[in-house]
């Protein structure tokens, strides 16, 4: 099969339990099944991971730097969304 049939798949790898998850690079394989294994074999040789996600890259939704500043609004105008919105109770001295 040449490359141009195959897929792109994004992989990502945990390296310890309760750690996130990393992009550590891209493959091309014929579905998912056959990307984990190539990740597991290009990503894994030295028992770098616990856990292995592929992606198909068509898949991945982005937002753009470029649509930064309207994309995440600042929340100045939701006052309720920070802590020092909210009175402590007096039994509180300090947080």
């Amino acid at each position: 099969m040449t490359i141009e049939k195959l897929e792109l798949f994004e992989v990502f790898i945990r390296s310890k339990r309760g750690l996130d998850h990393k992009h550590v690079g891209s493959l091309h394989a014929e579905d998912h099944e056959q990307a984990l294994e190539y990740a597991r074999d290009v990503y894994t040789r030295r028992s770098e991971g616990v856990s292995i996600w592929v992606i198909r890259s068509e898949d991945i939704c982005a937002s753009q730097e470029d649509d930064s500043e309207s994309f995440f609004d600042p929340s100045d105008d939701k006052p309720y969304r920070h802590a020092t919105y909210y009175p402590l109770p007096k039994e509180i001295d300090n947080m």
